[in-house]
């Protein structure tokens, strides 16, 4: 009976998606490590090795003079959860002076792909550059490294735009590769010389993912969006969205004024790591939501829900004059199965439903 309901809850609520099927990691740390107490400054409080469940290992005999910290999180979620993640441990190593080093070569998320990517297998460097000179060969055969765990601990920072120490340690630490640099600089120049109303419109999974703020309905967007249209001089309308019948939406309602990225993913189920659609499709999807995040950034005016999307356009503030404009719902039952329910109930009481 229990393995049936877990079979249920399973089926109908959101799971963690998978790393896609990929050959045995290239290090192996249990095999090459060895445990080390490391001799830290005396201004190191220990605790954190516990609080954060920090590994201290050795690797070699490179690097005496310093302390690496290696930063994994295997499989991951999304991009910027998984930023806003590096962040809270780059405020760490800002902290101690630790030499923070990133690893989603070794240790895989759900954006790595079987092959490289401009001749990279760590999905770190898909899309941006590496923190500092440190490369992961010196790192497996450094003296002194920690190793963190993959857990997103509840006294880290869970939005970016709400700590200023992570906003700066973002707009410092975190910088496209150049191939996507190029890529940002190519559609950037769409915006030249227009006002933009950018707006990030949430659906498929963030309707039934627990905890969560409430997304908007497409009425609520619909009157916000005619609204700050009425009474701004708005050119253009940057459309950010997973779901496709909200791309249709707003194709039917704003088709004029209307841009997109063409090349995003879009669907009206929660399937994004669940198929292979397109080459390359898991880099894809990173791309992507990195792309749209800066580009969201630049934007006049901004209709957003609360999320790590937004969270990431607000904290890179690339328009410092951006007017912005939330939608608040409320959050989601934290109960799992009855979070799988309650938008769609809400949304049926319009006036009970919405903070615009």
């Amino acid at each position: 009976m229990k393995n049936f309901i877990r079979k249920i809850i399973k089926k109908f609520t959101l799971q963690t998606p998978s790393i896609l099927n990929h050959e045995n990691l290239r290090i192996n740390i249990a095999d090459t490590a060895t445990n080390i107490e490391i001799p830290f400054d005396k201004t190191f409080d220990k605790k954190i090795l516990e609080k954060l469940n920090l590994s201290q290992k050795s690797f070699g005999h490179l690097n005496q003079d310093e302390i690496i910290y290696l930063i994994k999180r295997s499989p991951g979620t999304g991009m910027f959860s998984n930023v806003t993640f590096i962040l809270n441990h780059l405020r760490i190593c800002k902290k101690y002076n630790f030499v923070p080093v990133i690893d989603m070569e070794n240790f895989k998320t759900i954006y790595n792909e079987k092959r490289k990517i401009k001749n990279n297998d760590n999905a770190w460097n898909y899309y941006f550059e590496n923190l500092n000179s440190y490369t992961l060969d010196e790192v497996y055969k450094s003296k002194y490294v920690l190793v963190t765990s993959d857990k997103f601990f509840n006294f880290f920072s869970y939005n970016i735009d709400k700590d200023r120490e992570l906003i700066q340690l973002l707009n410092k630490n975190i910088k496209l590769n150049k191939y996507l640099q190029k890529m940002y600089e190519k559609i950037l120049k769409k915006f030249n010389k227009k006002k933009i109303l950018g707006i990030h419109f949430r659906g498929t999974s963030y309707k039934r993912s627990a905890g969560h703020p409430l997304p908007a309905t497409k009425n609520q967007m619909k009157e916000i969006t005619k609204k700050i249209l009425r009474e701004n001089d708005v050119d253009m309308i940057f459309l950010v969205t997973e779901e496709l019948n909200y791309l249709s939406f707003f194709k039917k309602n704003f088709k004029n004024k209307l841009f997109y990225l063409n090349s995003s993913y879009r669907s009206n189920s929660n399937d994004a790591f669940k198929i292979y659609p397109r080459n390359l499709h898991r880099y894809k999807l990173g791309r992507e939501a990195v792309l749209e995040s800066i580009l969201l950034s630049h934007c006049d005016y901004f209709i957003y829900l609360c999320s790590n999307i937004s969270s990431a356009a607000i904290s890179f503030n690339k328009n410092v004059n951006q007017k912005r404009f939330e939608i608040n719902n409320g959050f989601n039952s934290k109960n799992i199965l009855f979070s799988q329910f309650y938008w769609y109930f809400k949304k049926l009481i319009p006036k009970k439903i919405g903070g615009i």
